[in-house]
């Protein structure tokens, strides 16, 4: 879906071991900016687990992280999320007892909050009334306008996942990671949350890097897939070019 960009996030040889078991075993791979990059692989090929060595959930025991030139392998996750990396998960985990739209106005990234303790009065009126703004823009930008003043907990499915997406757009993220962003959405709703990212990409200019198992629906709006089996990276290329590969067949067939 269009030509590649700069590369903003790379792995280099990234390996994570628990014990004996290595869940990623010498993983590379290249995360273009502005492009959908997704990984595949069936039931235990190390997927989540390489994101999660990405957004330091876990530390890898071995190779490189590089997001924008900077070595960031091994950070904890409330550095790397400043420095412009929002990680979703499969469950969504909004704060259930808030609002849609002050579970956006807690991932505002503006001026810092001990900044505006600081400088009391039409400041912070200032930077709470651009953080509402924004909020309302991105949730016309997801069609969630509508329902700004429910709780979290009043939504469906879809409505969760795409919070989660506007959540991370409110944290100004240059890239997201998404785990299974749709996992366990009806079809149409489905094929709406990948229609969104694709937009989120293609007019606001973020880098999205997803894990997905339905592949029906994920591939029509990716730009690049890499297939996984037992934590290698075993095929990478365009979608119907990895999917059409005999490796990759024959990871899913339980070979």
């Amino acid at each position: 879906m269009g030509e590649e960009g700069r590369i903003l996030l790379k792995t280099v040889d990234l390996t994570l071991s628990f014990g004996a078991l290595r869940a990623v075993d010498g993983a590379s791979i290249d995360v273009p900016e502005r492009r959908i990059t997704l990984v595949i692989g069936p039931n235990g090929s190390g997927k989540t687990s390489l994101i999660n060595a990405i957004s330091g959930i876990y530390k890898p025991s071995s190779g490189r992280v590089i997001y924008d030139g900077m070595d960031i392998t091994g950070l904890p996750p409330h550095r790397i999320n400043e420095l412009g990396i929002v990680r979703t998960f499969q469950i969504p985990q909004p704060f259930l007892r808030l609002t849609v739209l002050e579970n956006l106005l807690v991932s505002w990234r503006g001026v810092p909050r001990t900044s505006l303790l600081r400088n009391m009065g039409r400041r912070w009126v200032s930077e709470e009334k651009e953080a509402a703004e924004y909020a309302f823009k991105v949730l016309r930008f997801l069609n969630l306008d509508r329902v700004w003043d429910q709780y979290a907990y009043q939504l469906s499915g879809g409505q969760l996942k795409l919070l989660e997406l506007a959540r991370a757009l409110m944290n100004r993220a240059r890239l997201v990671i998404m785990d299974e962003p749709i996992a366990g959405i009806l079809p149409t709703l489905a094929h709406d949350i990948f229609s969104y990212m694709r937009k989120s990409v293609s007019e606001l200019g973020i880098t999205i890097l997803a894990v997905e198992h339905r592949l029906d629906i994920a591939l029509k709006y990716v730009d690049h897939v890499y297939a996984m089996h037992r934590g290698k990276i075993i095929a990478s290329g365009p979608p119907e070019t990895v999917v059409s590969n005999p490796l990759v067949i024959e990871s899913y067939l339980g070979g």
